[in-house]
């Protein structure tokens, strides 16, 4: 008779992570580079915009949510009346939302106030800044977005145009732009490939800058915000371990190489 050999190997630790879709290409790295120096982990991340990725968290459906906008009150409220937690928040990067322009357009710079005339229609016509006479086209990110409701509250500060086209990730905003030559959108700085990237002036008679790493390290981009992880209590063992990884000098260097802009 034969003799057979069992073999018992570890059990792999699984770790799910929802949300952003402006980060999903920075975690899909982060994890993708971890589980190469760690094989016995296994991290599933997929998008679906931060308030999706917020409501896996509250629901139990996913470990890390990672979000593009700060929780809000009541949403923090929900977490800790499932859990007795608060959750714990992360800041794990740091992005400058780029106003996309198409390479053809002329216009190179646009203010504040400038960028909430246009996505909330009071303007919508290239002439008025200097630029064609033709129709401003919107493009903008559905409203589960963490981009989409970060932008509006902090920049717009009023209810997008309703012909402002919402697309389902940041990557379709910038592909419309590119073959609009009359388009605008808006997004994550990674993603600006083929498109003209718009200086941005805080008011008036403020200098125009682009969202460049310098500058946004300056504090001189008038429209930067912290990226998140989100998790439902404090982090232990090997979720710890990855958060540590992630915000070590070889994660943030992750961060810079993706297109975003590390935390230290």
């Amino acid at each position: 008779m034969g003799i057979f050999v069992i073999a018992f190997l570890p059990a792999q630790k699984k770790i799910t992570i929802k949300g952003s879709d402006t980060m999903v290409i920075l975690a899909q790295k982060w994890a993708e580079v971890y589980m190469k120096k760690n094989p016995g982990t296994i991290i599933q991340v997929t998008g679906g915009g931060s308030g999706t990725g917020i409501s896996a968290l509250i629901n139990g459906g996913t470990d890390i949510c990672n979000s593009s906008r700060p929780m809000k009150q009541s949403e923090i409220d929900k977490l800790k009346s499932h859990y007795g937690s608060p959750g714990v928040e992360v800041p794990c990067a740091v992005d400058g939302i780029t106003i996309y322009l198409n390479l053809a357009n002329s216009v190179n710079e646009l203010s504040i106030s400038e960028l909430s005339d246009i996505f909330t229609g009071r303007i919508r016509n290239w002439k008025h800044y200097g630029g064609p006479d033709a129709v401003i086209k919107l493009y903008g990110r559905e409203n589960s977005s963490g981009t989409y409701v970060f932008f509006q509250e902090n920049e717009i500060k009023g209810d997008y145009a309703v012909n402002c086209q919402t697309l389902p990730g940041t990557a379709a905003v910038v592909n419309a732009v590119s073959k609009d030559k009359f388009g605008i959108g808006y997004g994550g700085a990674a993603y600006a490939s083929g498109v003209k990237h718009c200086k941005i002036r805080k008011d008036d008679k403020s200098q125009a800058y682009e969202g460049t790493a310098e500058n946004i390290k300056k504090g001189v981009y008038p429209i930067s915000r912290y990226l998140y992880m989100y998790l439902r209590n404090r982090p232990t063992g090997d979720m710890k371990k990855y958060i540590d990884w992630i915000l070590s000098v070889e994660g943030q260097k992750l961060v810079s190489e993706i297109g975003y802009f590390p935390v230290k």
